[in-house]
């Protein structure tokens, strides 16, 4: 019979873990890795600025690991004519051999955080596998996808003295100096993530601990099927 058991900890452990692991996904789906130096463009058929026309207008392009966006020439008269999408079609032209690294770390890693995000939806009645805690056996998961994340953040900004971020970055980027660019949203999300990561292992345990205690035991003991403490 299962045995519905909920406790503050627990839950915040496995909303915790949901939140890490699609923050992580989007991050490395995200084009916003990169902001790139200013650029200027007209829209077309604009008269010149000195012939009553409007000012060349200026945007940044962004650069994800194997995505970009860019200004699009055939969108011009839309208000939002940014083209978002990847510019790699393969893995082997993902534009520097650190990124591809980079993108097999961070996958590998975010792999492991939503099998595990859900598994700990099923841990309000199931808390053991094998004999085996299943809040310490997923804590252990989250560590060591955290490390996989560790790794893809640390050869990420090598890569940055690759073409495609020279182009994006003026000719000063190279390797952990991103020249004309400034780092994006997204980057900030795999780090906040990653942080986030090593957390939810540590929580895990109090979750463990929470949901073994010795009032959950006297109360499956009474014959409860749902068990919620704070």
């Amino acid at each position: 019979m299962c045995h519905v058991i909920v406790t503050c900890r627990s839950m915040l452990w496995t909303l915790l873990s949901i939140v890490v692991a699609f923050a992580e996904l989007i991050a490395f789906m995200s084009a916003d890795w990169l902001i790139g130096k200013a650029k200027s463009h007209s829209r077309s058929g604009a008269e010149p600025a000195g012939a009553g026309g409007s000012s060349p207008e200026f945007y940044h392009p962004t650069l994800g690991i194997y995505a970009r966006c860019t200004r699009n020439p055939g969108l011009q008269h839309f208000q939002r004519d940014m083209l978002c999408g990847p510019y790699a079609e393969s893995f082997g032209e993902i534009a520097s051999g650190f990124w591809q690294a980079t993108a097999i770390f961070l996958a590998v890693g975010i792999f492991i955080l939503c099998i595990v995000a859900l598994v700990s939806v099923f841990t309000m009645c199931v808390q053991s596998i094998m004999k085996k805690s299943i809040f310490n056996v997923c804590g252990l998961l989250q560590g060591i996808a955290g490390l996989f994340l560790i790794l893809g953040l640390i050869l990420y900004p090598a890569g940055w003295g690759c073409q495609k971020a020279i182009d994006y970055c003026g000719h000063y980027a190279s390797a952990y100096k991103p020249g004309d660019c400034s780092l994006g949203w997204a980057f900030y999300t795999a780090i906040g993530g990653t942080v986030l990561t090593f957390i939810c292992a540590v929580f895990s345990a109090q979750a463990e601990i929470a949901t073994s205690s010795d009032k959950v035991q006297e109360e499956i003991e009474e014959g409860k099927n749902l068990i919620c403490l704070l």
